[in-house]
């Protein structure tokens, strides 16, 4: 149970007030009476303006991505950082790397204010401690190759903030994360993010317009690092694990698109390459053996069009 006064209240209620992910909307007062459709209609037509909130802040994304993308060259991670809905989009995005670009878990890390439990269950208090954020990226090992992105739709988010403050003074790339204007979290960030997207339907609410915000952000960084990093070929997934059925077929997919080569010799280039799509691309392309395919590949950092072009 908390044990704040009632002036500390206060002065939180006064905080909250001025944020406009808090905004209260009185011409949606009687939401709950309106029909079924019109409301997903209401909510619809709200959706349809994140993106344009979102390309208003893309030459910022642009900047964190490069400097991400430095930073990972060189050895380090992308640590994702939040509380609630933002921590939870987080955790997503880091959990969907390595299936989608072949990275090891330890890479790209979601971390979430109370732990892992706090992905299905809110854990009281977590997100209103610096201290904690401080705790997780020193079990973590955070070295000044690793960049840290906060994620908190009001920017204020004291784990959110504690983890940027912290990660910048170790040296870390720090980028903020908001939906909301002049945050205290872009203040403490190296690149800052404010995707201002507005009062919510439900007062409050910021798991919808601010959490798909937030969403479409950390798909980008995510993404296009990689890109950077040459885990894709063109618009393939080349690095893709192909850990379940759906996936080995998605590989011998996109080694055919890639390559043009018929299913049998395919089919020998996954084998001789030990599933590694990128490899199997290579060795058709380029007509040399896994090997030399593996070396060129060595050679490149892993990036696919340089090794062809070696």
């Amino acid at each position: 149970m908390s044990t704040r006064s009632a002036s500390a209240y206060a002065e939180l209620r006064a905080q909250l007030a001025t944020l406009t992910t808090e905004a209260f909307r009185p011409e949606l007062a009687e939401i709950d009476t309106l029909p079924t459709a019109e409301i997903a209609a209401l909510m619809n037509a709200e959706d349809q303006t994140v993106p344009a909130a979102v390309a208003g802040q893309l030459p910022a994304i642009s900047a964190a991505i490069d400097a991400t993308a430095e930073r990972m060259a060189r050895g380090g991670r992308l640590i994702y950082l939040g509380a609630g809905t933002a921590g939870r989009l987080g955790v997503l995005d880091a959990s969907e790397c390595p299936p989608t670009f072949n990275t090891d878990p330890s890479e790209v890390v979601g971390l979430i204010a109370g732990g892992p439990s706090a992905m299905v269950r809110s854990v009281e208090g977590a997100e209103d401690s610096k201290e904690l954020a401080v705790e997780d990226l020193t079990a973590l090992g955070l070295t000044a190759d690793d960049t840290v992105v906060g994620v908190s739709a009001s920017g204020r988010t004291p784990y959110a903030v504690g983890a940027v403050e912290h990660a910048r003074a170790h040296g870390a790339l720090t980028i903020g994360l908001s939906c909301n204007a002049d945050s205290a979290l872009a203040a403490a960030a190296e690149h800052g993010i404010e995707v201002v997207t507005g009062p919510e339907l439900l007062t409050g609410s910021t798991r919808l317009k601010a959490g798909t915000a937030q969403k479409l952000v950390l798909n980008m960084i995510s993404t296009i690092t990689m890109i950077r990093l040459g885990k894709t070929y063109g618009n393939l997934m080349v690095d893709v694990r192909a850990s379940n059925d759906k996936l080995q077929a998605r590989s011998r997919r996109i080694v055919a698109l890639a390559t043009g080569a018929p299913d049998e010799q395919i089919e020998t280039a996954l084998a001789g390459a030990d599933g590694e799509v990128k490899t199997a691309i290579l060795m058709i392309l380029a007509d040399i053996d896994a090997k030399t395919a593996e070396q060129r590949l060595k050679d490149s950092r892993g990036h696919l069009r340089a090794a062809l072009h070696a």
